[in-house]
This record gives structure tokens, C-alpha cells and sequence, in this order.
């Protein structure tokens, strides 16, 4: 019986794909070259995701800059459809999200992660961040959970005409190596209703712009040490 080939971790590959779904802010605009050096040195995904990618990159780096801020808000901030809020997509404004919420924040603490403040913990990006940290188990285990919302999110991008699904379909990609089915997709809780400027979420700024994308922390924070009963040594 021929031995099972392993998965790759795919370590920078999710860090970049968090990164590409970050707001496209200057620092983001800066890292580019970077971000696409680590997803063809890794090959972790296909020739396919991989140009797919390449032209995300492209497109954003030739749109200037306030129409590109301008189309992240439109596509992830201006209904549920495309939100990358995972749980969004499962609880909407229910009250099981809140315990939800607390029960992902629990498995960043015990993996050692501290969330940057102001950011939610079912937000795509953090969650790839983590998985990015974590072992195969893990990884298989969490992408079992939310393939099914990251398709629904990644159709839902593909039929605006939108580039950024290329980021959902290497997400997919990634959970189909550890041998996923997602061929489920989950269906808004709710009709989708137009969110107003003053209830739309504040994208996260918690990136260092100095980097490598292998190495950079995009949701989390060091965590700050305990002080000793004994006082400082």
C-alpha cells in the first residue's frame, strides 16, 4: 500500500492570504512584493491559484490608492453577503454569537496569541493568522468548521466580478489538500440589508510595515508578561 503524501503546512501561504484580505492601506501597498515572493517560494498552492493570486496583486498595485480603499469598504463592509466576520454568516445578530466569539478567543489565548485590541475573533484574516501558527490538526480541524462560509463568501465575491476571490478559492485549496469536503455552503441568516458609514467596522491597523510577510503579526500582539508578586527583579 503506497504511503499517504502529507500536506505542506502552508505556514506563509495563510499569512499572506490574511494579509491580502487586510485593508489596502499603505503599508499593505508597500509589502507586495514581498507577499507574492513567499507564495511562490512556498508552492504550497496550484500554478492556477497561484496566477490567480498574481493578478490580485497586480490589479491592486495598479488602482490608486483611495479607489482601492474605496472597493475593500464597498466589497466587505456594506453587507453580509461578503463580510469577513465568519460567524456573521452563521449567527448574524443572534445571541449565540457572543459565546461563539468567547469560545475562538479562548483557543488564541491557549495557543499562546493575544488578539489586537478592537478586533473581532471570527474576523478571516485573524483566524488565518492563527492557523498559520498552528499544527496540521489544527488547521484541518478549523478549515473543517468555516470552508463552508469561505466558499459562500468566495461565490459571493466571484459574481460581483471581484479579484478577491482568488483569495477565498486558495483558502479552499489549502482545506482540499487535508483532504476537506466544503461542498456545503450556508446561506445568509437574514435578507441582506445596506450597512450604513456609521455602523460599518474600522478596518485593523495592528500591521508592522517592516517585515517579512513569513514573520509579520497582522491581528495579534505580543502578550504582555505577568508581573511577579515579588515585584520587578
Amino acid at each position: 500500500m503506497p504511503l499517504r503524501k502529507m500536506p505542506k503546512p502552508a505556514t506563509r501561504t495563510m499569512r499572506v492570504l490574511a494579509r491580502l484580505l487586510a485593508y489596502p492601506d499603505s503599508a499593505l501597498r508597500a509589502q507586495f512584493g514581498v507577499l507574492r515572493e513567499a507564495l511562490h517560494a512556498e508552492q504550497a498552492l496550484s500554478q492556477l491559484r497561484l496566477a490567480e493570486l498574481d493578478a490580485l496583486l497586480d490589479t491592486l498595485a495598479r488602482t490608486a490608492a483611495l479607489d482601492a480603499e474605496a472597493e475593500y469598504v464597498a466589497l466587505f463592509d456594506r453587507g453580509r453577503s461578503t463580510s469577513l466576520h465568519l460567524f456573521e454568516h452563521v449567527h448574524g445578530d443572534s445571541r449565540d454569537r457572543g459565546p461563539a466569539m468567547v469560545d475562538l478567543l479562548q483557543i488564541y489565548e491557549k495557543a499562546g496569541l493575544e488578539l489586537s485590541p478592537h478586533e473581532l475573533p471570527d474576523y478571516l484574516p485573524a483566524v488565518l493568522e492563527y492557523l498559520s501558527c498552528s499544527s496540521l490538526s489544527e488547521v484541518r480541524s478549523v478549515l473543517e468548521d468555516c470552508s463552508h462560509i469561505v466558499r459562500k463568501v468566495g461565490e459571493a465575491l466571484a459574481q460581483r466580478g471581484s479579484s478577491y476571490a482568488a483569495v477565498l478559492a486558495a483558502v479552499l485549496s489549502i482545506g482540499q489538500l487535508h483532504g476537506l469536503d466544503w461542498s456545503k455552503a450556508v446561506e445568509p441568516p437574514s435578507p441582506e440589508p445596506p450597512i450604513d458609514d456609521e455602523w460599518a467596522d474600522a478596518p485593523a491597523f495592528a500591521t508592522p510595515t517592516t517585515e517579512a510577510a513569513e514573520t509579520a503579526v497582522m491581528h495579534f500582539v505580543p502578550r504582555k508578561p505577568t508581573a511577579s508578586p515579588d515585584g520587578p527583579r
